[in-house]
């Protein structure tokens, strides 16, 4: 596979993973789509490999997704000023503390955008739990979930 076509793939990718955060955006369905099509045109055993652990990953997703709270947040005063925040917590979560840092970068996403918001600890505190209450927490079942998947996919393109 040319540079160009893995440029696109990590493109549609990105566009997946900014997909999650919008109320009604495919993002999941984005990034395994794009992984299968890498996996398609670069027929290499560890390409089928992620593509593999990708798909038992979205139906793992799927079935913590249904466990959770409906996903309400636009209802709920969740603007998109805080759905980026809360997405870029989590991205720079990941890459500073690997894999796990999402969870505590997602949350902190959340409550720097209440505490600008609001201006109190207390109120933006409230809010955070309250955004995660109301569908936060399936949110970050499938951002964490597309940030593992976008993970391997980058693994495996540079170690082969």
């Amino acid at each position: 596979m040319g540079v160009w076509d893995l440029l696109l793939v990590g493109l549609v990718i990105l566009l997946g993973l900014c997909g999650v955060l919008l109320p009604a955006g495919p993002g999941s369905l984005l990034v395994w789509a794009a992984v299968m099509w890498w996996a398609l045109q670069d027929p290499q055993p560890v390409a089928w490999w992620v593509l593999v652990g990708a798909t038992c990953l979205m139906f793992l997703s799927q079935g913590v997704r249904w466990a959770l709270p409906p996903r309400q947040l636009r209802a709920n005063r969740a603007n998109r000023r805080m759905l980026a925040y809360a997405g870029a917590g989590s991205t720079l979560g990941f890459v500073l503390l690997p894999v796990l840092g999402a969870i505590p970068g997602f949350l902190a996403g959340i409550y720097l955008s209440e505490r600008i918001r609001l201006g109190g600890r207390a109120e933006a505190v409230t809010a955070v739990r309250a955004a995660m209450r109301s569908g936060g927490s399936s949110v970050l079942a499938e951002l964490f979930t597309c940030q593992l998947i976008a993970a391997a996919w980058v693994g495996a393109v540079f170690s082969g």
